[in-house]
């Protein structure tokens, strides 16, 4: 970064390029993270830790621009905006009335909520942020209970380097599926609106299943989550599809390949599972972990990740003016999406230094949901407990409450919570 703030600016990361351009009200490209605490918001108190917090990461102190070819970001003078959460999780940032961030810091409560446009960075690095905000907050509400030494404990990331170009391979093949997916079904809740139901599971009590099926918690969740689409939506349809459920899952590059960015640098797998022969959660369960064994792997997610960044620096593709980008991108953006059932993410476990963990109670994660893709699922851990969220624009919550359903009928414990869209499932059940 340069000495002169003013003067800073930095390209797109090739994930973040895509972003802005499919962006808008329908498809936000938001996601969220929140961190449910033992007390209610200080509000002034929590304006002045996202203050603190934005002069150590600059590289969020950032406002996007528009240039001929490509969108990039440069330097934010202002200040950002916090404020009392008024609209439901993930919608569109508008700029002007964000003091231009690509990411609005609310609260309710005793909730700290931070949205964030993909095209900043990705839900890891996001969580890195958001723990110094919630470790500032903590620090300047209860001063008697820190020190400097505390502060010192903590590593400040600046490192903005885009990772996709340092370790792609040029040589890559792609392995993309051709075929287009099954896409779930139903009446749309009204315009604009979003349904959060968040099931907070026991975490001890979800491994020991998991273990029965030697399998990982991601992976056993796929699985449920596949069967609860299978019974509540695909078998359930007049004229039986034959489209497969297509679940994406993203992956944090970091685990495959060394970098320290705060820039997004994550791919994907995705679960492809043709139902014929699947009818049971036992067989689901099991072609999902032979799945997960096959892409999961540095050479196929090498693969996948090359040949997106192989697309954008295409030359032909670098040489289009932004305008003719944004129209070609738009119109094929929803059968883009076609490829996709549905996306489960998880950023595993929030890991929060001894002294903090007493004043939070859990953290959440939300992905936006789509026309297309309707439903989104995403999911993280604090101490013994995580929380898998749904997303949603249907109005209707039979795949959440099936998904509830089959694990609290394996004896795992899983709360309840929801923004009040559609009834409390829980409740529906008993």
């Amino acid at each position: 970064m340069r000495k002169e703030n003013k003067l800073y600016w930095r390209k797109l990361d090739n994930s973040a390029k895509i972003f802005p351009i499919s962006a808008g009200r329908k498809y936000s490209t938001v996601f969220r993270l929140s961190a449910v605490l033992d007390k209610e918001i200080e509000p002034n108190i929590l304006q002045e830790a996202v203050n603190q917090t934005i002069d150590k990461y600059k590289s969020f102190r950032v406002k996007m621009k528009t240039g001929f070819f490509w969108y990039y970001l440069e330097y934010n003078p202002n200040m950002p905006i916090v404020s009392e959460e008024e609209d439901y999780p993930c919608k569109y940032i508008e700029p002007r009335k964000n003091n231009y961030y690509l990411f609005k810091v609310t609260y309710f409560k005793n909730k700290i909520n931070i949205d964030i446009f993909h095209s900043l960075t990705d839900g890891n690095s996001g969580t890195i942020f958001f723990r110094e905000i919630i470790y500032t907050y903590l620090e300047l509400l209860h001063p008697e209970e820190f020190d400097d030494e505390e502060r010192k404990i903590r590593k400040i990331e600046f490192n903005t380097e885009d990772s996709y170009i340092k370790n792609y391979d040029k040589k890559a093949k792609s392995n993309a599926s051709t075929k287009k997916a099954y896409i779930l079904k139903g009446k749309k809740i009204k315009l604009g609106a979003v349904s959060a139901i968040h099931e907070l599971i026991n975490l001890e009590e979800l491994k020991i299943e998991s273990k029965k099926y030697d399998v990982t918690i991601t992976q056993y969740l796929t699985a449920v989550l596949i069967y609860a689409i299978y019974e509540e939506n695909y078998i359930k349809q007049k004229n039986k599809s034959k489209k497969p459920i297509k679940v994406c899952i993203p992956v944090n590059l970091k685990k495959f390949f060394q970098s320290k960015t705060m820039s997004n640098f994550f791919s994907y797998i995705t679960v492809e599972a043709q139902m014929q022969g699947l009818d049971t959660f036992d067989k689901i369960i099991e072609f999902v972990k032979k799945d997960f064994q096959k892409k999961l792997t540095e050479k196929e997610i090498l693969k996948t990740m090359s040949a997106n960044v192989k697309l954008g620096n295409n030359f032909f593709v670098r040489a289009i003016p932004l305008f003719l980008k944004k129209a070609v991108v738009r119109l094929g953006y929803i059968e883009i999406r076609k490829y996709t059932t549905i996306t489960y993410s998880n950023i595993g476990r929030i890991g929060i230094i001894g002294k903090y963990q007493q004043y939070i109670n859990y953290f959440l994660m939300l992905i936006a949901p789509e026309p297309v893709e309707k439903i989104k699922c995403s999911s993280c851990t604090f101490e013994n407990k995580m929380a898998f969220t749904f997303t949603s624009i249907l109005n209707n919550n039979c795949i959440e409450r099936r998904f509830y359903k089959f694990l609290t009928n394996k004896g795992i414990n899983v709360e309840i919570e929801s923004n009040g869209v559609l009834d409390d499932i829980s409740t529906e059940i008993e």
